[in-house]
């Protein structure tokens, strides 16, 4: 019996001032109402929140048509809203429904498809899986409806929606697989805007009529709460007599953050659990609203997830990390903090994940800064918080042991916050750990060898291995060497990939002694290049993209294409402090790393 697809969290998109151009973006409308995974199995469907919370009780109508639309094990993602008189989607209607136990009309646009008859689709493209959504939803009608977008254009679609009094857009890299996290191959750009505030406390009415004058309101930042100003309009009597009743029972004597002494007097104070949806056309110098209107009650979004949303790069304060110690110098030569370098790590997370997340890791921990003490841990002694897990690997004396990984921006910084630079992972993923899915060939040069040589030395691994039908990738190592990376499918094991590893380095040297050696020993590399095929056993680790180094000038690795490795004049080109120009270059490096392929002998 087919049973219905578990829970997975959904992918989120990142705020952005702009339109982003390009063929490779498509554009779809941004539904204003509630994130839904709907899952179908053959005994039923159920409805999932961003947050994975089973609410198919309050969306029985949606659950209901897609256990008749969809075939058993089916994951789709889109969203629940309800249309208005003018054909928009209403969030205050969205709200009266699930008051009403969902007696009004809901409306379920699916744009994304995670599962498809129990095939994970997940590291399709999005116009594939797109595609094979509008394969299932052929015949499907209300409530249920396909999500349509469109490819370029998408400033015109910006200014109609816009000019309709719509909410914005959703930009989608057309190339990108689906991510479990808030990426920037998702965007959202917003006609006015609107994001979620934590409620902390209200102001008592001189008209007795009213519930209340206004709504204190916070965001999260760096772990704690920080005021965002009042709200005083945009409530019916009926929801203004609703939300009285829900802060009456979280009412406190003392005021859970610090509040402007003019908006504290008189204030009544609450327990910081609800989240309210706010529009307003800015935000002041000060950190306050601009003409905010409420819009209504949030019940799927938690308030400790609640940070202030701005287009730009994320920081350690915007995911709501508290980096403590933030202005140590830890790159003194490069005058880089630790906070510093927990907000390099915060806005390169998506890129960095890509080949970081569910891999066991490595962590190079300078709690001093890079100049001082330095050491590795790769097993799991508590303090990392939640986001950081771990996996149980058998060693090699029998012994079990839990190692690190991490999928989140959340688990890198918590790692940052205790002193970790640098970021190793192994050549497989904890879905997999005994099947790699990288092959790491480190090409370590002789002292005073120059750079060009190591440069020349990895375009003729590459030119070897693309003789074999394995495709590579280079990258730059933040030091004076070069990787040359061979990405796999996760099927055959670590003796095998080891073996082949261990047989091309040797017979790569054979072949050309006068250049290359595989013995690891310095004092036999004699101006030859070191091709470390070590890194291709079981429980070794590599630096990883974008990964800080911690040497001189806060280096970076950089992953690099085959003509900027031939023009390269060395392999700490970029640091910390070229974060722009390295999530630029990101985009414009789609597809890098990746290749369907396996190893020749199989």
């Amino acid at each position: 019996m087919t049973e219905a697809p578990r829970f997975e969290k959904p992918q989120l998109a990142t705020l952005a001032d702009r339109v982003p151009v390009g063929d490779d973006w498509m554009f779809e409308y941004k539904y204003d109402g509630y994130r839904l995974l709907i899952a179908t199995g053959e005994k039923g469907a159920v409805a999932y929140t961003r947050n994975g919370k089973d609410w198919s009780h309050r969306f029985h109508v949606l659950v209901e048509a897609a256990a008749k639309t969809f075939p058993p094990g089916c994951l789709v993602d889109g969203e629940a809203v309800v249309l208005g008189k003018d054909g928009k989607p209403d969030f205050g209607a969205m709200q009266r429904a699930l008051k009403d136990d969902g007696l009004a009309p809901l409306t379920f646009f699916a744009f994304d498809l995670l599962v498809d008859r129990g095939e994970d689709v997940t590291g399709l493209s999005n116009v594939e899986r797109k595609a094979r959504l509008a394969a299932l939803m052929k015949k499907a009608g209300p409530p249920l409806h396909f999500a349509d977008h469109v490819t370029g254009a998408g400033e015109k679609m910006l200014e109609a929606i816009c000019a309709e009094g719509g909410e914005g857009v959703i930009a989608k890299k057309a190339s990108a697989p689906y991510r479990h996290r808030r990426t920037r191959d998702w965007l959202k750009i917003k006609c006015i805007a609107r994001q979620e505030f934590v409620i902390v406390g209200w102001a008592k009415s001189d008209k007795p009529a009213r519930a209340f004058k206004s709504l204190l309101l916070a965001v999260n930042e760096g772990g704690a709460l920080r005021y965002a100003g009042k709200v005083g309009t945009g409530f019916t009597q009926e929801l203004m007599d609703d939300i009285r009743a829900k802060l009456d029972r979280l009412s406190r004597k003392t005021p859970p953050l610090d509040v402007p002494k003019s908006d504290a007097k008189d204030a009544h104070w609450v327990t910081p659990d609800l989240v309210a949806e706010i529009a307003f056309t800015e935000f002041t110098r000060a950190g306050t609203l601009r003409h905010p209107s409420f819009i209504g009650l949030r019940t799927d979004k938690p308030a400790r997830e609640i940070v202030r949303e701005a287009p730009g790069l994320p920081t350690a304060a915007s995911l709501g990390i508290r980096i403590s110690s933030a202005d140590r110098l830890i790159f003194p030569d490069a005058a880089i903090t630790k906070g510093g370098l927990a907000d390099y790590y915060a806005a390169i997370a998506p890129a960095m994940l890509e080949t970081a997340a569910r891999r066991p890791l490595t962590l190079v921990r300078c709690p001093q800064g890079r100049a001082k003490k330095c050491f590795f841990q790769k097993h799991d002694h508590g303090g990392l918080g939640e986001a950081v897990k771990t996996v149980p690997v058998t060693e090699k004396d029998g012994e079990t042991a839990d190692y690190l990984w991490t999928e989140a921006a959340e688990g890198l910084l918590a790692c940052v916050q205790m002193g970790t630079i640098e970021f190793h992972g192994w050549g497989s993923r904890i879905d997999s750990i005994e099947k790699p899915d990288r092959l790491v060939f480190d090409l370590d040069p002789d002292e005073g060898l120059d750079f060009a040589a190591v440069c020349d030395a990895a375009a003729r691994v590459r030119d070897i291995l693309k003789a074999m039908k394995l495709e590579s990738f280079p990258m730059l190592t933040g030091g004076k060497g070069v990787h040359v990376i061979v990405p796999l499918e996760p099927k055959a094991q670590w003796p095998a990939v080891k073996s082949f590893a261990d047989r091309f380095a040797r017979a790569l040297a054979a072949d050309d002694p006068d250049h290359f050696t595989a013995n690891i020993r310095k004092a036999k590399r004699e101006g030859r290049i070191f091709i470390d095929w070590l890194r291709n056993q079981r429980g070794a680790t590599a630096v990883l993209p974008y990964s800080a180094r911690a040497r001189e000038g806060a280096p970076v690795a950089a992953p690099v294409t085959w003509d900027e490795l031939a023009k390269a004049q060395g392999g700490n080109i970029w640091s910390v402090t070229d974060l722009p120009e390295l999530l630029e270059r990101h985009t414009d490096l789609a597809g890098w790393g990746e290749a369907k392929q396996v190893l020749p002998d199989l």
